[in-house]
């Protein structure tokens, strides 16, 4: 199957699903996970009709954006943050999904260029409560969202979550549902995204109100490691 054609079952799939839980499937954008994958396959779901694009590690991210540069594409960061590519981050994406203490969103924030927007931030919950995941508890998430939305280059959207595994449907939605619900406690209209579902529970988020849903495996294929190309060492700073 090619990636066009995958792209196009995935669309059916959040089509169906939006119908039946009553949502306007343009209320929920497909973003394609597309870390360890060549820039080719990027050109190819572009060339599909797909404009974001996530990735989960800085300098792959940086040689993929350069051979990319004639794309109009909109870049998210979704993975774990390291101190030191936070300026990466906030000269080269538009979106930064795995936000979960107020010293990186500050690094963000101060390292932002000004010729460009304030840059999209959601907050990750570690809503399982799971020992070997990132992100902040939800008794923290209050705090962290009002220091965050105070500091100047960045803009505040909403959270993303990476809840255990279950195959249950039921169960799929627990954990999402609980995190709706602190969004809607914390009375912050500015919160307008939901970062959250995959290829594995992707009904169960968008019945619970995911606004972005991030697909890699689906519709790349299995994983592979990022080889650079020829004469793309390492990234333009």
């Amino acid at each position: 199957m090619t990636i066009a054609q995958r792209i196009k079952t995935i669309r059916s799939q959040i089509e169906n699903c939006c119908l039946d839980c009553d949502r306007n499937q343009e209320t929920v954008l497909l973003l394609a996970v597309s870390k360890t994958k060549p820039a080719t396959d990027i050109a190819k779901a572009y060339q599909a009709g797909l404009r974001h694009f996530g990735e989960n590690y800085c300098q792959e991210a940086l040689l993929k954006q350069q051979i990319l540069g004639a794309y109009n594409i909109t870049w998210h960061f979704i993975g774990p943050i390291q101190s030191n590519k936070t300026r990466h981050i906030a000269q080269h994406f538009s979106w930064v999904h795995s936000v979960d203490s107020l010293r990186i969103a500050t690094r963000l924030s101060e390292q932002r260029p000004t010729n460009l927007p304030p840059l999209n931030i959601c907050l990750q919950v570690n809503v399982s409560d799971e020992q070997s995941k990132s992100g902040i508890t939800l008794d923290g998430l209050p705090e962290l969202c009002s220091a965050v939305a105070a500091l100047p280059r960045l803009r505040l959207r909403g959270v993303m979550a990476i809840p255990a595994p279950q195959e249950d449907y039921e169960q799929q939605r627990l954990p999402y549902k609980t995190l709706v619900q602190a969004v809607v406690d914390l009375n912050r209209p500015e919160l307008d995204t939901f970062s959250f579902g995959m290829t594995d529970d992707l009904k169960a988020a968008i019945t619970e109100g995911s606004t972005i849903v991030r697909i890699g495996t689906a519709l790349f294929g299995s994983r592979t490691s990022f080889t650079p190309p020829n004469g793309m060492i390492r990234a333009k700073k």
